[in-house]
């Protein structure tokens, strides 16, 4: 079962992907964003290519656990996918992933601009991580 983890943005979308038995995270790209079309049709071909059951949403909640205006954003674009793919969405709380994703990156010693590059993959891969390791562990 292959499940594909999303982090959201307002200019790019980082994508993730499980192993087949669905234990292990792997961030595979970056989507620059350009139209609700161009985005919706980057993130079907994606779980077509992986054959993907699921969608895991990050979902930015704020820090005393209400959701906001981006909350809002990533609801009513999983629903827009649903318009197009019959696929289950589930959406993952992903306060702080951001923030380390960013430390990841900086203890690796990446520059800024490299880390601007992928920090958005590896938020997703954070996120679906994060899943992966609630249902293995329920």
């Amino acid at each position: 079962m292959r499940v594909i983890g999303l982090d959201l943005g307002d200019k790019t979308i980082g994508v993730a992907v499980s192993d087949p038995s669905g234990l292990i995270a792997q961030g595979i790209k970056t989507i620059k964003r350009k139209n609700i079309k161009y985005d919706i049709d980057e993130i079907i071909k994606i779980v077509n290519e992986y054959n993907a059951e699921k969608i895991i949403m990050g979902l930015p909640k704020n820090m005393n656990g209400t959701m906001g205006s981006s909350s809002q954003k990533v609801i009513e674009f999983s629903e827009r996918i649903k318009k197009h793919i019959d696929i289950e969405i589930i959406f993952q709380d992903e306060r702080l992933t951001t923030v380390s994703a960013q430390r990841i990156l900086i203890e690796a010693d990446l520059s800024r601009e490299k880390r601007k590059k992928v920090v958005d993959t590896v938020a997703a891969t954070y996120i679906l991580q994060t899943y992966l390791d609630s249902i293995c562990n329920s």
